[in-house]
């Protein structure tokens, strides 16, 4: 069997698993995504049992060094310019790993080979943003550039069915103030939207089935409700009745496309404060400001929708200066004074 014809049936059967609730959809086309991208570094014309573990080696080199379509060049990547990050380096490897257990199970291949890999992570690079969390004063330039954007009047430049400034302000300000997966942000419904208690909550579809009700700070809303009232009619083609986020062309937004709009939005912050990220960086930042800020880690546990206080760990980056002010007001001694 060829490498093309053991992952097409591959992802047929982890797209199948789907329907039975085994795997969300967003999880298995990232599985699916992950062995066509294997095809293609490995050769799709290959048999697939011949394969050593010093090709599987190359395999995770090669995609290693690829280019990250969601950053561009010098985006802020540490090693790399623009090359996979860490965490999208092991995610790789976990499809690629659990790809050649099925194809033992099947008997496609006699034995693994990932067992005779060598490269591990730590050879491999870990290409990880110096920092990725925005600081406060890098995440307060995109948030006024996006509520910005969102306040554009009818001098815009773009037709009047092409709008999109509003959703653009939208997706930024629910990205870098809620922290939702991107996956989570795209697959939003209107109807996940609803008042309780005279405060504004999204519905958040996340993870295994699990739901979370988060509230909305008061400037998104003011920004969603516009979106909803004036944004989204104008770009609603009759085609997707519930999605949230719409293309000027009527369609449900793709993952793809979230990051073409954070940089739109981007363009619009002083270069001084300016800084690429992606949107899981913004679910970086809001973990970290909120953290810093102090608020409850079960809160924020439950606004990104981890099921373990442990997750955070990984969310939580270092800000300048958050030791030196954390001191400055010292649980003990109240305020102390500087010098």
């Amino acid at each position: 069997m060829t490498v093309a014809e053991a992952v097409d049936r591959y992802a047929e059967m982890v797209r199948a698993k789907t329907s039975t609730g085994a795997l969300a959809p967003a999880t298995a086309e990232v599985y699916a995504r992950d062995v066509v991208t294997f095809a293609e570094l490995a050769g799709a014309d290959r048999v697939l049992d011949d394969l050593t573990g010093r090709d599987v080696d190359e395999v995770l080199l090669g995609f290693a060094r690829k280019p990250d379509g969601r950053r561009r060049a010098g985006g802020g990547a540490v090693g790399g310019g623009g090359s996979q990050s860490a965490s999208s380096q092991a995610r790789f490897r976990r499809s690629v790993s659990a790809f050649f257990k099925y194809a033992v199970v099947a008997g496609w291949v006699q034995l693994d080979p990932m067992r005779a890999v060598t490269v591990r992570p730590k050879h491999r690079g870990g290409l990880r943003a110096e920092r990725r969390a925005l600081t406060a004063e890098q995440a307060e330039g995109l948030l006024g550039a996006a509520r910005d954007l969102a306040e554009e009047g009818p001098a815009a430049r773009r037709r009047v069915d092409q709008r999109t400034e509003l959703r653009d302000g939208l997706i930024v300000l629910l990205l870098a103030a809620v922290g939702p997966r991107v996956s989570e942000l795209t697959r939003a419904n209107t109807e996940d939207f609803f008042v309780n208690g005279g405060t504004r909550y999204w519905r958040i579809f996340g993870k295994g089935g699990r739901t979370r009700d988060v509230p909305l700070p008061r400037p998104v809303v003011e920004v969603l409700d516009a979106y909803l009232v004036e944004g989204r009619r104008l770009l609603d083609r009759g085609v997707e009745a519930r999605a949230l986020l719409l293309s000027w062309r009527g369609r449900r937004l793709a993952r793809g496309d979230v990051q073409a709009v954070i940089d739109r939005v981007l363009e619009g912050v002083e270069p001084g404060r300016r800084r690429s990220v992606t949107p899981h960086g913004l679910r970086h930042t809001t973990a970290t400001h909120l953290l810093a800020a102090a608020t409850d880690m079960d809160a924020v546990r439950r606004v990104l929708g981890h099921s373990d206080l442990s997750t955070l760990g990984r969310y939580r980056d270092e800000l300048p200066g958050e030791l030196e002010a954390a001191m400055r007001v010292h649980p003990l001694l109240g305020p102390v004074e500087r010098g």
